[in-house]
């Protein structure tokens, strides 16, 4: 089965099932996209004030800042100085993190040691207080400080790990 007859495959596939079981599809349809609605609507002043305080944090020049204090470590550790603004970003914002890759990537050649370090922290890293941002406040509960704890530490694993293995490979 090739890749473009996927997707209609499985919307067939779906009507289908729906008809064999006798599913009020377009109902059902509608109910969901209603519940999805309203929970983005939900989720909005979360997602607002995120984006806000990681524009402010951006804007301010304050991850620029923090990139020179942190330097000596960075350096020590073997990270390329251009990635460490994308250490801070990337657990946060998505876009933000996109906007500071496409920053080094103007700065740097494609194939430098900093590109292709900054190429696998975007890969293997996640946005981690985004997503659970995103995730607790959609079931009403505050998350747990472990939570945050095992996030940072696969993110710091994943910016630790990413200039090592571009060397290595």
């Amino acid at each position: 089965m090739t890749a473009e007859l996927i997707v209609p495959a499985l919307i067939a596939l779906i009507l289908l099932l729906g008809l064999i079981k006798r599913v009020d599809i377009v109902g059902s349809f509608t109910e969901g996209a209603r519940e999805g609605l309203a929970e983005a609507v939900r989720l909005c002043p979360t997602l607002i004030l995120l984006v806000t305080a990681v524009t402010m944090f951006t804007a301010s020049g304050a991850s620029e800042r923090f990139a020179e204090l942190a330097s000596g470590v960075t350096d020590l550790l073997g990270i390329p100085r251009e990635c460490t603004a994308l250490m801070l970003i990337r657990p946060i914002s998505g876009s933000g993190s996109i906007a500071v890759f496409d920053g080094i990537l103007s700065e740097c050649p494609p194939d430098s040691f900093a590109a292709r370090t900054a190429a696998v922290m975007m890969s293997s890293a996640e946005t981690t207080v985004y997503m659970m941002t995103v995730c607790f406040s959609s079931v009403g509960k505050k998350p747990k400080a472990g939570f945050f704890a095992a996030a940072f530490a696969a993110d710091l694993a994943c910016f630790l790990f990413a200039p090592i293995f571009v060397r290595l490979l």
